[in-house]
């Protein structure tokens, strides 16, 4: 039988934009791993989304089932309602914001079979609540990261 791998993720930023932060944790049968990282100045959604693309991209199986848990309304808006499809198509006309972040998940997202389910935000799933907690204290920490493409659009 082949397991389901469960990727809880959330994103945070202190002003939006301001200083933010992912977390990150995965759950593989009784293996949990947790990731995070933060940025000097960033927006909520970008770390939404990115912390999707960052545990896209440390998966070194391919073509599993995955079932991402976000309380992100604009990362599963903008996939299951087909809004992601249409600025492909439409090269993200009318300034439809973190192109750069949509491309990498778009094609991350062609390696796998993924679920997404919502969760309510700083409510009572332990695995939302840890990633919170990963994102705001990364977001706060030391040796913030460079969101280049961020910084660069809005200086």
């Amino acid at each position: 039988m082949q397991h389901s791998l469960h990727i809880y993720t959330d994103g945070s930023s202190r002003g939006n934009p301001g200083p933010g932060g992912y977390g990150i944790v995965l759950i593989w049968g009784n293996h949990r791993k947790e990731i995070s990282a933060g940025y000097r100045r960033t927006t909520n959604n970008r770390m939404e989304l990115m912390a999707i693309i960052v545990a896209l991209q440390s998966l070194t199986k391919k073509n599993i089932p995955l079932t991402i848990y976000t309380d992100s309304q604009y990362v599963i808006n903008s996939v299951e309602k087909k809004w992601l499809e249409g600025w492909i198509k439409t090269n993200f006309k009318g300034g439809k914001k973190n192109k750069d972040l949509w491309l990498q998940y778009n094609e991350l997202s062609k390696h796998f079979t993924i679920q997404f389910k919502w969760v309510k935000g700083h409510a009572n799933n332990i695995f939302n609540n840890r990633c919170d907690e990963l994102a705001t204290t990364a977001a706060d920490g030391n040796n913030l990261l460079i969101d280049s493409v961020y910084e660069e659009e809005n200086p």
